[in-house]
């Protein structure tokens, strides 16, 4: 058997090998380009959840603001009240009512009649505590009521 050389079957063996070769590398970047393409849009669907997530925070936030706005303020105008007449009781233009008895004193030396008697008061310390607890009691109620709207308003509200 005599194999001669040939350069006809040389260059089609190398053209064989380089068809081989050029096939194997374009279905290589053939599939990186589809890998990358996967990714991207893997890439773009989180970037949509965590814009999505991203919007329903801050409107969470406004709503959890609004709350303690409007809760803020109302203590803020309770409080003032409570201090605007604290301020009339202790300048006498206007007066605790106090449901109280009088001791009926048994001496001797007394009249009968109560024109020297004395209004049923309150002492001024008691007269601050008064105040302070309406003050406390109004700050409770204003923090339990916000809670309550924290609660309905953002963790029970719908998800979306």
């Amino acid at each position: 058997m005599n194999i001669a050389f040939s350069w006809r079957t040389m260059a089609v063996g190398i053209l064989v090998v380089g068809i081989v070769v050029a096939g194997r590398l374009a279905f290589h970047y053939r599939d990186s380009y589809h890998h990358a393409l996967d990714k991207q849009r893997e890439f773009a669907q989180l970037a949509e959840t965590r814009q999505k997530a991203i919007i329903d925070m801050q409107a969470r936030q406004r709503v959890v603001a609004d709350i303690d706005a409007k809760y803020s303020r109302e203590l803020t105008d309770a409080k003032a009240t409570i201090d605007q007449l604290e301020r009339n009781v202790i300048a006498g233009n206007q007066r605790l009512r106090v449901n109280a008895s009088c001791k009926s004193v048994s001496s001797p030396t007394t009249a009968s009649c109560l024109d020297d008697g004395t209004r049923a008061g309150l002492t001024d310390a008691a007269q601050r505590d008064y105040f302070t607890l309406r003050k406390r009691i109004e700050t409770a109620r204003s923090q339990i009521a916000g809670l309550q709207d924290y609660i309905r308003n953002v963790c029970l509200a719908p998800k979306d």
